[in-house]
Order: structure tokens, then C-alpha cells, then sequence
């Protein structure tokens, strides 16, 4: 993972490891990303990931400048898969449109991966999201689960 590794095209989704979650951008050519982000934007305070924040700002910005000293790939094959991408003369059409503009941010509904997803597939999308409240359920259901063995077990143990 990393610069060396990753040779980005116009149009491939950049994932950037930060600590405690990924941010996504748009690689759109010439060393540059298109991503949400929280910067002058008077309604959010502290980072994007606040699950208060409200608005975000599309800016294109180096690669390098997003990324800063975290890890970061190319990451389309997670939804390849699944998904056909638009034409890259779309992807790209349809980012730089957004260039400046304040977007609705929410950290579950419409967040930075959502956001690119949205453009490179027409699909908003979030398997960061989908992985939070499928595994906050699992472990959930598991306490649950443990606490209905453990009493069982003590009935067992009462007879």
C-alpha cells in the first residue's frame, strides 16, 4: 500500500487509511483527487469524521496534500465486482462539476465514500458503513447470545 505501489488512473477510487477509518477521493488525472472534505466549511467543526458534521466541501486537491503521511491504494476491485463503472470521460465530467460546492454530509448516509462512489458508479455506496452496523449488530447479537447461554447454563445448574 502506498505511492509506490499504487499508479493511479483517471477515475479509480483512492482509499486512505486513516486512523479509526478510510477516506475515499477521486483520482481525476495530473496527480489530483477530487474528495469531500471538512476544510472552510463553516458548519462542521473538528474532522469529517464527526457524526455531527452536517456539510462538506468537494475540493480538488493534490494527491499528495489529501494523503499526507498515511497509507493510501487504489480501490476499485472492492466494487468492480458488483458494479459497472461509468465511461471515464463521465466520472471525470461529472467530478469536476462538483468542484467547490458544499455537500450534505452525514457519517452513516452520505459520507466521503459514498460521495465517489456515487460518481463512479452512479451508486452511492459504503462498505465502511456496512461494515459498522453489520458488525455493531454481530456484536450486539453476540452479547446477547452469550447472555442467554450463560443463562441457560445457570438453569441447568439450578436443577
Amino acid at each position: 500500500m502506498g505511492q509506490e505501489e499504487s499508479k493511479p488512473e483517471p477515475g479509480d477510487l483512492i482509499e486512505i487509511y486513516r486512523p479509526f477509518y478510510q477516506h475515499w477521493a477521486l483520482y481525476v488525472g495530473n496527480g489530483y483527487v477530487l474528495h469531500v472534505t471538512d476544510e472552510e466549511t463553516p458548519s462542521i467543526s473538528g474532522s469529517i469524521t464527526s457524526v455531527s458534521a452536517k456539510r462538506g466541501k468537494v475540493k480538488k486537491e493534490l494527491l499528495t496534500k489529501v494523503v499526507k503521511q498515511d497509507k493510501w491504494r487504489v480501490n476499485n476491485k472492492k466494487y468492480d465486482r458488483s458494479r459497472t463503472p461509468h465511461p471515464v470521460n463521465e466520472i471525470i465530467r461529472r467530478a469536476e462539476e462538483w468542484i467547490g460546492e458544499e455537500v450534505k454530509y452525514n457519517v452513516l448516509g452520505n459520507n466521503c465514500e459514498h460521495f465517489v462512489t456515487k460518481l463512479r458508479y452512479g451508486d452511492a455506496v459504503s462498505k465502511q458503513v456496512e461494515n459498522a452496523v453489520i458488525g455493531g449488530f454481530a456484536a450486539t447479537a453476540g452479547v446477547g447470545l452469550l447472555g442467554a447461554v450463560a443463562g441457560i447454563a445457570m438453569a441447568f445448574q439450578k436443577q
